[in-house]
């Protein structure tokens, strides 16, 4: 069982009169890490799913007196899938009100569900965390450097959810479970709690952005290859980011008149299921998108671990007109700190250099290859 950085964070927020909140995508380990929590608290800890309907059932009446029968006299309280609800933002809100003493965990896996229902009503009263698929740091502390160098392949191919990376069975096995995942998870949440009326052209837009990782879009670009509104594009690529599919970056643009300031790149926090949207499970040497899967990799693994460090940063591209282009620009600090990917071991553009570093000086540029890249990511 894989060690979750965010644990930390999240434990050391308990019993300081807050509900705790964890998002994150179906099968990424909400569970297995509320469970993890509740252990070290043996008989004073309650986990329920609120996805039956019996627990349904009894904490959709907002009563506190009646939900403090229900759960007894535990001292900490997990509530999984807390979106399935109704209401549950308010019942919290007037449990947490009447009963600080008890702990409460709520976890979701669709946060502009989630969201909509707790984090209004339950303003001042909340933290909230986030958890992604196993990060490469996680994956190290627990199987070491050298075993991941080994199994480096599958994380490339078959991505770091945690029921297909841990258990690593066999091409064929591991496609199923990815295949299952998009099958029966990926939409999800968003077909049954939006309301959608063009779900092919949700799916079509999620195909074509797995196409472009690396690669800027635009709003108007995508619509007219899907015929269909700039508006139903920008909802949906919305609604994709709140559901922990994808991760949207904007442009960097703050001196130059020439620079990019309008276009985006779209990133996949699993990179396996973006494989399987494209229908591409093929070895690394045989592949000619392996420069954007190391992209992509590379800047959603930089963001989980600034996210489990609890380090909240602003990320960007770089572009110009001229087509001098870095991939990863972090703000934070009051300070730039820019990243550019090549897989192989390519030499970082002079005169890109030279532009960025004269344009924002006291920056650092960083080139990242398959043979350092681990570096920034431990």
């Amino acid at each position: 069982m894989y060690d979750r950085f965010i644990r930390k964070s999240i434990e050391s927020w308990l019993f300081k009169g807050k509900i705790v909140i964890i998002y994150g995508a179906r099968q990424v380990g909400k569970t297995t890490l509320s469970k993890q929590i509740l252990d070290k608290f043996g008989k004073d800890s309650l986990y329920l799913n609120c996805e039956i309907e019996s627990v349904k059932d009894e904490l959709s009446k907002a009563e506190p007196a009646r939900i403090r029968s229900f759960f007894g006299n535990k001292k900490i309280v997990v509530l999984d899938e807390a979106q399935s609800i109704e209401n549950i933002g308010r019942i919290l809100k007037t449990f947490v009100d009447e009963y600080k003493d008890i702990q409460i965990i709520a976890t979701g896996s669709s946060s502009f569900d989630l969201a909509n229902k707790i984090n209004e009503p339950l303003t001042g009263r909340s933290i909230d965390f986030m958890l992604f698929p196993l990060s490469i740091g996680e994956i190290i502390k627990k199987d070491g450097l050298s075993e991941f160098k080994a199994n480096e392949e599958i994380f490339f191919r078959f991505g770091s959810y945690p029921g297909i990376y841990s258990k690593r069975h066999s091409q064929e096995e591991m496609v199923a479970e990815i295949e299952n995942i998009q099958s029966h998870y990926l939409y999800k949440d968003i077909l049954s709690l939006e309301n959608i009326r063009k779900p092919k052209i949700l799916q079509d837009l999620l195909k074509l952005l797995a196409f472009k990782i690396g690669s800027e879009a635009s709003l108007n670009e995508l619509a007219n290859n899907l015929h269909t509104s700039i508006a139903t594009i920008d909802r949906y690529i919305d609604l994709l980011e709140k559901a922990f599919i994808i991760k949207k970056v904007s442009a960097f643009s703050r001196n130059l008149r020439n620079e990019i300031n309008k276009n985006f790149k779209v990133y996949f926090w699993d990179i396996g299921l973006r494989n399987m949207i494209v229908r591409n499970m093929n070895p690394i040497d045989t592949r000619d998108d392996i420069g954007k899967l190391f992209e992509n990799i590379f800047i959603t693994e930089r963001i989980k671990m600034s996210t489990n460090m609890q380090e909240f940063k602003n990320y960007y591209f770089w572009r110009t007109y001229e087509q001098k282009e870095i991939d990863l620009i972090e703000e934070y600090a009051g300070g730039l700190h820019a990243f550019e990917c090549k897989y192989s071991n390519h030499r970082l553009s002079e005169t890109t250099k030279k532009t960025f570093m004269d344009t924002y000086p006291g920056s650092s540029l960083e080139l990242v290859t398959k043979d350092n890249y681990l570096d920034f990511l431990i």
